[in-house]
């Protein structure tokens, strides 16, 4: 049988960050580079749990505090073969394309800056992510008003034609 547990991700400034799972030892370095090359002066910091060997959490990254806070979510999560990456600077969906062109990346399971919470099950062979609880619940249906509002929003940060 497996136990669920609930892990909060630890991000008191509320950057943005991606959590999913890989396959392969490289992949600390292979993210450091596909974020650096799609968004140079993105500052970030990445962790990947192995899943055999010595099972450490592998860390890489331009900026010290976000390696930091990458790795002490990725080993609280403990799931092996999973990552986590923070960002600054930059938004996943800068990212997010050559993260999965990353050839080991099996998914991605958040791309968020809301509070999220990690989902593991865990038995006797080790810890796994079941999945991510991203935000709060959905309370309406978008009215015209909010509509305006949102696509005004997405002109004023320059993700749609003015």
């Amino acid at each position: 049988m497996a136990e669920i547990e609930n892990v909060p991700v630890e991000n008191p400034e509320h950057l943005n960050v991606i959590i999913g799972q890989t396959h392969f030892i490289k992949t600390a370095e292979d993210l450091y580079e596909a974020i650096a090359n799609s968004v140079p002066q993105a500052k970030f910091g990445v962790a990947f749990c192995e899943a055999s060997g010595p099972c450490l959490v592998r860390a890489e990254g331009n900026d010290a505090a976000l390696k930091d806070l990458a790795a002490r979510n990725a080993l609280k999560i403990g799931a092996g073969h999973s990552f986590v990456v923070f960002l600054k600077d930059a938004y996943p969906i800068n990212v997010l394309r050559a993260i999965r062109d990353v050839p080991e990346i099996v998914t991605i399971f958040c791309a968020t800056a809301n509070a999220a919470d990690v989902l593991v099950a865990s038995n006797v062979r080790g810890r796994g992510i079941v999945g991510v609880i991203d935000g709060e619940s959905a309370r309406d249906i978008e009215t015209d008003a909010d509509r305006k509002e949102r696509l005004s929003l997405l002109r004023k940060i320059g993700y749609k034609l003015g």
